[in-house]
């Protein structure tokens, strides 16, 4: 792993990644377009640029539940985002996500999606983890359907589907 990187308590590690959260310097470096050498050529994408430009009215989203960067253990590179949209709503929180184009298709979004689900549901009154997509992005629904989610129903314009994770009922 690049030197970059070490690995702290906070990090939630997986096999192949590190997801770590964003720090004010790297919020800064999204908004200002700046190139720190261990982001991946075409990272930041769009959605990062938006999420950095949300988290001055979201500082939670900067916390220990908030919004995260998905980091390859080899090589120290970041390759894209993902996060949780905290405070929950009824026990609930949406999961969002994105990995850069040259990184896609390596299973990165389900995995780090599986972590961050299951550190989700964790949480203090928190039961369930929810995604919207739509229809129309078979990419997204395979990477909930790969890290666990279930479709709980169709969104009213019919153009969306909600996915699910809580976890296993206890008898």
């Amino acid at each position: 792993m690049s030197s970059f990187f070490a690995a702290t308590a906070a990090d939630l590690t997986t096999d192949r990644l590190i997801l770590r959260s964003w720090t004010s310097h790297e919020v800064t470096a999204v908004l200002d377009g700046a190139r720190p050498v261990h982001w991946a050529e075409d990272f930041p994408a769009e959605g990062d640029r938006v999420i950095a430009g949300l988290f001055a009215e979201h500082p939670a989203w900067l916390g220990e539940y908030g919004h995260r960067q998905v980091i390859e253990r080899d090589g120290g590179l970041v390759v894209g985002s993902i996060g949780l949209f905290w405070p929950p709503l009824d026990g609930a929180l949406e999961i969002g996500y994105g990995i850069v184009a040259s990184r896609r298709g390596r299973g990165y979004a389900p995995e780090a999606a599986r972590a961050l689900t299951g550190f989700a549901l964790t949480a203090p009154g928190v039961h369930t983890v929810h995604a919207d997509v739509e229809l129309s992005n078979p990419a997204s629904i395979r990477v909930l359907e790969k890290a666990g989610f279930q479709r709980s129903h169709t969104g009213t314009e019919q153009n969306t589907a909600r996915y699910r994770a809580a976890p296993p009922v206890r008898r």
